[in-house]
């Protein structure tokens, strides 16, 4: 039953998520904390953190974590596969449609569209983890990571992956 829900808790997430892994961030994250209480909001934000640190697609990468981490192999498996196969059924299917009226207006609209939900999923989770780092950090503390964090990204032009390992370093030694 637990690779059912590892399944599901994946798939939903995978056939909603257009856009890939930023849009589907906050549906695999109301699937793995809110629905099947597998995780905190803090641990999630971990691996959220450690699957950004690492190349590659991030869902794939948190799928096959949190898939090992409640079924084994097998759940990690399950879990990828329930990750990309959405995806990737729709885009054999479709791909000669949406190739052959590439260049309508309509398909152009359509994208139009996409682009404001991606940014109001990644505003409501951008939201949340503030939220949860207000809560458990206090406000001076988050404030002076965010500050220090766009210092370093936006005027030094440090790596973010730099930036994210600082921040787990941090937290590790100073917040444990």
């Amino acid at each position: 039953m637990i690779l059912w829900h590892i399944f599901l808790a994946f798939f939903i997430p995978g056939i909603l998520g257009y856009g890939g892994g930023p849009s589907s961030i906050p549906l695999i994250e109301n699937e793995v904390v809110g629905r099947y209480h597998w995780m905190t909001v803090n641990q999630f934000t971990e691996v959220l953190a450690l699957g950004n640190a690492l190349p590659g697609p991030i869902a794939t990468k948190m799928s096959g974590y949190i898939g090992y981490m409640q079924g084994g192999v097998l759940g990690s498996i399950v879990a990828t596969v329930a990750t990309v196969g959405p995806s990737l059924f729709l885009m054999i299917v479709f791909l000669g449609v949406i190739y052959k009226y590439k260049d309508s207006p309509r398909v152009k609209k359509m994208t139009l569209f996409v682009k404001p939900t991606i940014a109001v999923l990644l505003g409501i989770m951008t939201y949340n983890f503030f939220k949860q780092s207000v809560d458990t950090s206090g406000w001076i503390q988050t404030a002076a990571i965010a500050l220090l964090s766009f210092l370093l990204m936006e005027r030094l032009k440090v790596s973010p992956v730099i930036v994210i390992v600082a921040a787990i370093g941090y937290g590790a030694l100073f917040m444990a």
